[in-house]
């Protein structure tokens, strides 16, 4: 069988590629492409350059980017992560032809997958294949920041996902669409949320969600004027930093309380060499707490794994998904249209909050 896949030749230069695909294995599935997203943040730095994997390598064992690639940086094979797909082969018990699964294999038509080492979702049949293309990777980035903020609470005893946030004032750094997620995850959750954001069509899209949208200028002097917890105890009670910027992080570390902790989600290509970490970071005793989906809070992760952050996730769009298709999907459309959305908004001819692609 044949797929068309999204590959990134060079910085600018995308295509639909058609490829042989191998033949489904014993306990293996053949999945074909109902719909798949958009990340704008992490697809772009490929098709713009300026991801610094392109530049050096990775070592997961030391944990260590080092300088050089052993391979070159393209072509770019696998672009995406927010795939849904209809089960067409099984070959194990475990699925039956005609599911509708979850899963990141990239902007592809089809995909031979393996159930043992692949993140699969059964999706229900209730649930919009558009919304499900948040559940098995977007979705989950977000509610593991909640997880790390309930962590950060109450300890790795965490038993509900709002733990950190319920009943607390919230603020996410960055309206895009991991922040705007996770905005919402912390407003299902009973947190008074706050979104901090520059631009004022980012900032249109969280009102029309209901939540509260402020610009970032002099954000931190007005949050901390409202929101006093004792003597010398002003701002936020933790926040959620989401947008790869370093002014966005600064404004993050600004606008928390003394001793309380920044939920940092972003992807910083280019550093953050203006974050000043001799001010509020330094005087105010913060806490920065990276969380990346490839990991749940130490001592987490036999009650949470990705599988429980995407019924997390599944929960949401079930609360929520009205909402998020009206306000965050901002287009949908035939993957064929795929390599010229993309450039155009790497280009900044178009903006975008979250894309889907149908097959």
């Amino acid at each position: 069988m044949k797929r068309r896949n999204l590959v990134v030749h060079a910085p600018g230069d995308l295509s639909l590629v058609e490829e042989e695909l191998p033949a489904v294995p014993e306990g293996g599935l053949l999945l074909e492409t109902v719909a798949t997203g958009l990340s704008a943040g992490t697809e772009l730095t490929f098709v713009k350059g300026d991801n610094p994997a392109l530049e050096r390598r990775h070592d997961p064992e030391l944990g260590l980017f080092v300088a050089g690639r052993e391979t070159p940086a393209y072509p770019v094979t696998r672009l995406g992560y927010m795939e849904v797909a209809t089960v067409t082969e099984s070959r194990t018990p475990a699925f039956a032809e005609g599911d509708t699964v979850a899963t990141a294999y990239g902007h592809a038509t089809a995909h031979v997958a393996d159930p043992l080492t692949e993140h699969l979702v059964p999706l229900p049949q209730d649930l919009d294949p558009v919304l499900a293309t948040y559940v098995a990777h977007l979705g989950p980035i977000c509610a593991n920041g909640l997880l790390h903020a309930a962590a950060d609470a109450v300890g790795p005893t965490v038993s509900k996902l709002g733990q950190g946030v319920e009943g607390r004032r919230v603020v996410v750094t960055g309206a895009g669409l991991v922040g705007l997620v996770t905005a919402l995850f912390a407003d299902e959750l009973g947190a008074e949320v706050v979104v901090v954001d520059p631009d004022e069509r980012r900032r249109g899209a969280a009102q029309a969600l209901g939540l509260e949208a402020l610009d970032d200028d002099d954000v931190a002097v007005a949050l901390k004027t409202r929101w006093r917890h004792g003597a010398a105890d002003h701002g936020a009670d933790v926040v959620f930093q989401c947008r790869g910027r370093p002014y966005a992080l600064a404004t993050a570390l600004r606008t928390v309380r003394p001793q309380g902790t920044v939920i940092d989600l972003a992807f910083y290509t280019e550093g953050a060499d203006a974050v000043r970490l001799g001010e509020e970071f330094h005087h105010n005793g913060l806490s920065l707490r990276c969380a990346q989906i490839g990991r749940t809070p130490r001592g987490t992760s036999g009650q949470w794994d990705r599988a429980r952050l995407s019924a997390e996730t599944i929960a949401l769009l079930h609360a929520r998904g009205g909402d998020i298709r009206e306000h965050l999907i901002t287009d949908v459309l035939p993957l064929e249209e795929a390599p010229r959305l993309m450039l155009d908004i790497a280009a900044r001819r178009r903006a975008a909050l979250s894309a889907v692609f149908t097959c």
